[in-house]
């Protein structure tokens, strides 16, 4: 008797242990989840955003939305968006990857169209890409590959693509200058233009434009020629403190005090830089990308370009 009430008492006694260990563990489970919603969109005691934030609609100045639809999410330390951001679209897409560096993006991202194809993909030191760069069309096919050395110019071999897939322009440049041969191709593959550069000045007698062997493909996707970079405007105008350097780097801003130029421009024109374009309201939309005084495509909005 007394061997059979001691086992029974052991094994309440078990028992009791055990749903003590289980409810302990609810409870850390239970804190560990409130310390995560405590974390979540916090402002410090001096009004700073800290830890992980999650930014949903509405917001006026992203449309499209639905209410309470995610649109980025991050960290912040003391103010400034710290490691990996991710963007949707609101189709709920991914937009974009983007690491940042107290608040300015610094290191490897991605951008993405809105049908889920990979739009670009490079790196970014603070304010200029670096290293390898390629941007694709919307159906997938690659459309550039730049590499930029350190100080984010052009520096390598540099190639451009057609809609279809085939080569478009290949050519090396040295800091920014075209070098040697520049080979232009027609979007079925011939050859249409070889160019010898010096220091970036085409060679008259070495410029050469041939005509289109093969029949065009019926199916190739009409190209449309790249943009010349944007003329600066009479209600553009530097810093008070800075004189407009038509050979030089500028920064460039409009009426309402917004950059509307920056880079390097030649002959009084942006010939490697950022065009910002703003809606009637003042919302910046886009960022255009100059290189040689040709567009070559937009880059990516960050926060701290809205602000």
């Amino acid at each position: 008797m007394n061997v059979a009430y001691s086992a029974v008492r052991l094994s309440l006694l078990t028992c009791a242990l055990l749903a003590c260990a289980s409810m302990a563990a609810a409870d850390q489970t239970s804190v560990k989840n409130e310390q995560a919603m405590d974390t979540l969109n916090q402002l410090d005691a001096e009004g700073k955003k800290q830890g992980h934030w999650r930014i949903v609609a509405p917001l006026a100045n992203k449309p499209g939305y639905a209410d309470g639809q995610l649109i980025e999410e991050g960290r912040y330390a003391a103010n400034k968006r710290s490691g990996m951001w991710h963007r949707y679209w609101p189709n709920g897409k991914l937009m974009s990857e983007i690491t940042y560096d107290m608040g300015r993006p610094k290191g490897e991202y991605k951008t993405w169209y809105q049908n889920g194809q990979l739009e670009e993909e490079g790196n970014w030191d603070l304010d200029r890409n670096t290293g390898n760069f390629k941007r694709f069309h919307p159906n997938g096919e690659p459309q550039q590959d730049f590499v930029f050395n350190d100080y984010g110019v052009r520096d390598g071999e540099q190639k451009y693509y057609h809609e279809n897939g085939q080569l478009a322009v290949e050519v090396n440049i040295d800091n920014g200058k075209e070098e040697g041969t520049l080979k232009r191709y027609y979007a079925n593959g011939d050859l249409q233009q070889t160019a010898t550069f010096n220091d970036g000045v085409v060679s008259a007698a070495n410029n050469k434009f041939l005509r289109q062997v093969n029949k065009p493909a019926t199916d190739l996707p009409k190209q449309e020629p790249t943009k010349a970079a944007p003329v600066v405007t009479a209600n553009e105008t530097v810093n008070p403190a800075a004189r407009f350097n038509e050979n030089g780097s500028n920064t460039l801003y409009d009426m309402n005090k917004r950059v509307s130029q920056i880079g390097d421009f030649k002959n009084g024109q942006l010939w490697s830089g950022k065009r910002y374009r703003y809606d009637k309201d003042g919302k910046l939309q886009r960022i255009e990308v100059y290189d040689g005084g040709r567009y070559i495509g937009d880059t990516p909005i960050t926060a701290e370009d809205q602000q």
